[in-house]
């Protein structure tokens, strides 16, 4: 079994529970960074809606799209409460009549089919989640009136979930001499960097060799094809779509390519779709270099340093003294020596790289402050060590991460992971020409980003254009500035740890007839976090009603707000879900990761 995968390696990531709502407070404070560019883009958005003419889907895309005949999906009951289906879409859509690749899609019928508005298509980010999964879990997370009013259909994107998969290895075993090579959040030193651009070398080459032909037709424009064709396929005349993470990705490459097709497009934790691809001579750069999630990362990590000295030690378990000296401090420590803990079920190493990505890891929660601040004072006190109860009780709560995260690990069946995320993001975008280049990169991204710098910097190095050779001729690379048939409503709050909150006001600058609606709540993505939020994006899909210009939602919580207990979160944490109903939807993104969490 594998052991401490990285995150890179994980499938998914659940977010914390706590979904209780709150109404929109009044005075919420807003990073002085981030306030006025929300304002101007929403502005320069709407000024540019009024001018322009929608646009047409072009006519290279009706040829490509339109000349497959709509499908028969032949459904079938599923999961107890569930249809699932399968159709064979082309691999190359230039070529409707040749090689096909079977997709996967899978509904949740609405309660009350006698109102239905249409099918609500869902995806939850990745790029290598399952939409299908995450549509069978929309009775969870979704509201109970978007619940009564639509059929949640999630597609399967190909190479991922249950359609046919992608597979770069002949068998595991030659998977895992490839993928134990990258099995580390991220390297720390020559020797490290060496054996994972290895890794990723052999990782890339296998992808353009054995995975083929897949893995030259798995970019997002690609998936944008399959799910207007499987829109057809329900009825819907436009599409009604929710994504989250990379989902809005998809999001963005559908309005753009089909934007006389969109009802009502709501994408929640936005990337830059020209970032994303590189465009011009950013192609040059590593991928965080153009997202900066790192840079979202590190102000998340800033603000709760800030925070947590203000709470003090009632409040916030990593208090005493200054935090971000102390914080500095555990990294400057595990750099010169890691920590060795152990108890009856084996001995664990944790390093830097493990501490940092498992803070990362953290930094997803709506408890974000909580979390992180917990998991410094854990660490704090084993490499300080001795025989407390604190050091016992803080070993205990590490080496529980460890287990739950060295759990996941597999042999068999042949799992597909790493190779679905690379499949789509080394086909969507540009990269630097050769793997040597990332470590430079990276420790200019550190520089930038202190401590998350490297941790996303790796994340796209199996991408480097002489390793990654295949190529899908039909990727979608711009623009990404046309105005759909209806309004497309952004959503963006300023922690976000993955998809940095400046990247949903660089969308809602390009894309015209869009409103960007901003959240305070912590976090990846912002759906689930209040009722502002949550009812907003419930209305907008409903009846496409935009919240207000220049609206921003407050969340249901804040970090430090309520004492700690003995286990450094606020009691209510684990109550707020039960209150509510629902849970926060379980969202994945490209994130670099820890044995610490073995989470996204």
């Amino acid at each position: 079994m594998r052991k401490g995968l990285c995150m890179h390696l994980s499938r998914s990531r659940l977010m914390a529970a706590g979904i209780a709502g709150i109404a929109l407070v009044a005075g919420v404070s807003v990073p002085a960074e981030a306030a006025s560019p929300a304002k101007a883009s929403t502005a320069s958005a709407e000024t540019a809606a009024v001018q322009a003419k929608p646009a047409k889907t072009s006519k290279a895309e009706r040829k490509r799209v339109d000349s497959v005949p709509t499908p028969k999906l032949g459904w079938y009951k599923c999961y107890g409460i569930a249809e699932c289906a399968t159709v064979k879409l082309p691999l190359d859509y230039d070529k409707p009549k040749g090689a096909k690749t079977e997709i996967a899609v899978l509904r949740v019928k609405a309660k009350d089919q006698k109102h239905k508005i249409g099918s609500l298509f869902v995806n939850p980010g990745g790029p290598g989640g399952s939409a299908t999964s995450f549509a069978l879990d929309a009775p969870y997370f979704l509201s109970e009136s978007v619940l009564q009013k639509f059929d949640v259909v999630g597609v399967d994107p190909r190479g991922i979930g249950a359609s046919a998969n992608i597979k770069c290895f002949r068998s595991v075993k030659a998977q895992t001499a490839v993928l134990n090579k990258l099995n580390i959040a991220f390297p720390v030193g020559a020797k490290q960097e060496a054996t994972y651009l290895a890794g990723a070398k052999a990782l890339g080459k296998a992808c353009s060799t054995t995975g083929k032909p897949l893995s030259g037709a798995m970019s997002t424009a690609e998936v944008a094809r399959d799910m207007d064709v499987v829109r057809r396929a329900v009825g819907d005349k436009k599409l009604t779509y929710l994504g989250f993470s990379y989902g809005t990705a998809l999001g963005e490459y559908y309005a753009n390519m089909f934007p006389d097709r969109v009802r009502a497009l709501a994408i929640d934790g936005n990337l830059d779709p020209r970032a994303w691809v590189g465009a011009g001579s950013a192609g040059n750069q590593i991928l965080d270099a153009r997202l900066h999630s790192a840079n979202g990362a590190y102000r998340a990590l800033k603000e709760i340093f800030k925070r947590c000295d203000q709470a003090g030690e009632k409040y916030c378990a990593f208090a005493a003294g200054n935090p971000e000296t102390n914080f500095a401090a555990i990294a400057k420590s595990l750099k010169a020596k890691p920590v060795v803990v152990s108890d009856e079920s084996g001995t664990f190493t944790i390093t830097y790289a493990d501490f940092v990505g498992a803070e990362l890891g953290m930094l997803y929660s709506p408890y974000a402050g909580e979390s992180t601040m917990q998991l410094a004072a854990d660490v704090a006190a084993l490499i300080k060590g001795g025989s407390s109860s604190a050091v016992s009780a803080a070993r205990a709560s590490v080496l529980h991460r460890i287990r739950t995260a060295r759990a996941t690990g597999y042999d068999f069946p042949y799992d597909n992971g790493f190779e679905a995320t690379m499949g789509v993001v080394c086909t969507d975008g540009t990269h630097p020409k050769n793997v040597a280049s990332w470590p430079a990169a990276t420790t200019v991204r550190d520089r930038q980003a202190p401590y998350f710098g490297k941790a996303w910097g790796y994340i796209d190095v199996p991408c480097a254009r002489s390793t990654w050779t295949v190529r899908d001729e039909d990727a979608y690379r711009g623009p990404f500035t046309k105005r759909t048939s209806a309004p497309v409503l952004l959503v963006g709050n300023f922690w976000d740890p993955a998809t940095n909150y400046d990247s949903s006001v660089a969308m809602s600058r390009q894309l015209p007839n869009s409103r960007l609606l901003t959240s305070n709540n912590w976090g990846h993505t912002a759906y689930g976090t209040g009722t502002c939020a949550t009812g907003a994006i419930d209305r907008y899909l409903l009846s496409v009603a935009l919240p207000a210009k220049g609206k921003v939602c407050a969340a249901e919580h804040q970090p430090f707000t309520e004492p700690i207990d003995p286990g450094g979160v606020p009691a209510t944490a684990t109550t707020m879900s039960a209150t509510a109903g629902k849970r926060l939807p379980p969202v994945v993104a490209p994130q670099p990761v820890s044995i610490l969490t073995g989470r996204r």
